[in-house]
């Protein structure tokens, strides 16, 4: 374990253009930069909210904000997952080259993305003070809550980053997964008739809609669901187990698939 972090620390200059490299790329034909994180989830809420307020028949003040709670975990989510799918078939070139620790490349993914997410909470803060949802105490469980989120998303990024080499189809069934796995987050609509049916354990299984239902709870001030928070832990933890042990298993056979 000391090897791997002194080799974690040798490299982490690296770690640190790649996530700069990513920002960069991800925005450099765009005339607005990286405001667009702040534009983007800004207009995706207006719509949302105007179309599902009014199939749904919501029409509270704070619909808006819880909307929009949602669409940024689920979106850092999935957009993180996938990047992860082709960072090493994206990375081949430098791969067969030069030496890098391969799990820099998944890991970039996933830490440009988050500060990303991170910049558009913005728009969530002036979004909740504005329609009247103002922070209690409660607001620090968003720590834990998005310490869970990024373990979370690192060992998906790490499963689905060794499932992509070897299986190139695998980030055309992530989009399909991502689609199913977004309606049972409760992005824009109230889980609580779903979760009192027969069919409220697939939200329950849903490790990225507990983590929602948390950070929402700290956002709108709410007690905590401390069994939806353990259990988001566990899987996550689970998951980055799972998604080191196959990475690095598998890393030495990378360069004989991309």
């Amino acid at each position: 374990m000391g090897a791997y972090i002194r080799k974690f620390i040798q490299y982490r200059f690296l770690l640190v253009e790649l996530v700069k490299k990513g920002i960069k790329l991800k925005y450099r034909r765009s005339y607005l930069g990286i405001i667009w994180s702040l534009l983007e989830p800004l207009l995706t809420m207006i719509v949302l909210t105007i179309v599902f307020g009014t199939l749904l028949g919501n029409h509270t003040k704070e619909f808006p904000v819880y909307i929009l709670c949602g669409r940024l975990l689920y979106s850092y989510f999935n957009t993180a997952t996938k990047g992860c799918v082709k960072s090493i078939r994206q990375n081949s070139a430098m791969i067969k080259k030069v030496y890098v620790p391969k799990y820099l490349y998944p890991l970039s993914k996933i830490i440009y993305e988050f500060v990303i997410f991170a910049i558009s909470l913005i728009v969530l803060v002036v979004v909740a003070l504005v329609l009247g949802v103002y922070p209690t105490l409660r607001v620090f469980w968003v720590v834990p809550v998005l310490a869970v989120m990024l373990l979370l998303t690192f060992g998906i990024g790490m499963i689905l980053s060794t499932i992509g080499v070897f299986f190139r189809d695998m980030e055309y069934i992530w989009n399909v997964a991502g689609m199913l796995i977004m309606y049972t987050c409760a992005i824009f609509y109230e889980p609580d008739r779903i979760l009192a049916s027969n069919v409220g354990i697939i939200l329950k299984a849903n490790p990225l809609f507990c983590l929602i239902q948390c950070f929402r709870a700290a956002v709108f001030g709410n007690a905590m669901n401390m069994h939806y928070l353990l259990y988001a832990l566990a899987f996550s933890v689970v998951a980055s187990l799972v998604g080191v042990f196959i990475f690095y298993k598998k890393q030495d056979d990378f360069i004989l698939n991309i």
